[in-house]
């Protein structure tokens, strides 16, 4: 991938968004319901969260895989589940810090940089779209971009990870009946890139196609919130169709 931010600076993503997701769920309480993730309350994002967490550094750490259920049973069991979530950040966070830069570890993205950069950057961006889940349970919609906490810079790493790793993802890899290309523009001047789908799925690359079918700009905060799904904070030029049936077909589901 042709950008990543220092591996401290998403350490640091990774705390933030954790503080962020743990402050707006004691506010809006365990029971209420996530309008982002329409299928979920705070108590299940917070498991999931936990559990990524946990799951993350044990992959940094070579260890086997736990089952889910297990990790699950351990959530439910909590005596204070907001605490339970800070830990299992602290044992990422210590997991990253004390891994070798030169990690030998899996990783599932392609196009992806060294193992232990991957496995933070994953953490950062999977922790701050859940921090902005916590803020849809509090405010019962999706927020709005320039409520996020979160630097520019931050989306736009974000979105690179997005269309150049997960996009072709044979996993996801949305596909379109005909041959077309979407532009993603950050208009704040951050970042560019193009989408080419037809029926063999999607294909991402750095820099916009000033002829592309259909092009979306928005804002770095609003195109990562909107690529994920997070709301609609970006403009269409063309036909949206288009760009809605790219992101119905992107779910990311871990």
């Amino acid at each position: 991938m042709p950008t990543t931010l220092p591996l401290a600076e998403l350490g640091e993503g990774i705390g933030d968004a954790t503080a962020v997701l743990r402050n707006n769920a004691a506010v809006a309480g365990l029971d209420a319901t996530v309008p982002t993730c329409p299928d979920w309350t705070v108590r299940d994002l917070l498991t999931h969260q936990g559990l990524v967490h946990r799951w993350a550094a044990g992959m940094v750490h070579g260890e086997a895989e736990r089952a889910e259920a297990e990790v699950e049973a351990e959530a439910a069991q909590a005596p204070d589940l907001l605490q339970w979530l800070d830990d299992g950040m602290v044992l990422l966070l210590n997991a990253l810090a004390g891994a070798p830069a030169d990690l030998d570890v899996p990783f599932f993205l392609d196009d992806a940089p060294s193992p232990r950069q991957a496995w933070a950057r994953r953490q950062c961006h999977e922790t701050t779209m859940h921090g902005v889940d916590a803020m849809a349970a509090r405010l019962g919609r999706a927020p709005r971009p320039d409520e996020l906490w979160f630097s520019p810079a931050l989306a736009r790493d974000g979105i690179d990870e997005l269309l150049l790793g997960f996009a072709p993802r044979a996993k996801s890899n949305p596909k379109a009946d005909a041959p077309t290309s979407i532009a993603v523009v950050t208009d704040d001047g951050l970042g560019r890139w193009t989408l080419s789908l037809d029926l063999d799925g999607t294909r991402a690359s750095v820099g916009a196609d000033d002829d592309a079918d259909v092009r979306i700009a928005g804002t770095a905060r609003g195109v990562y919130t909107s690529l994920w799904n997070r709301g609609r904070h970006f403009e269409v030029t063309g036909d949206a169709t288009v760009v809605e049936s790219f992101l119905n077909q992107l779910r990311v589901t871990w």
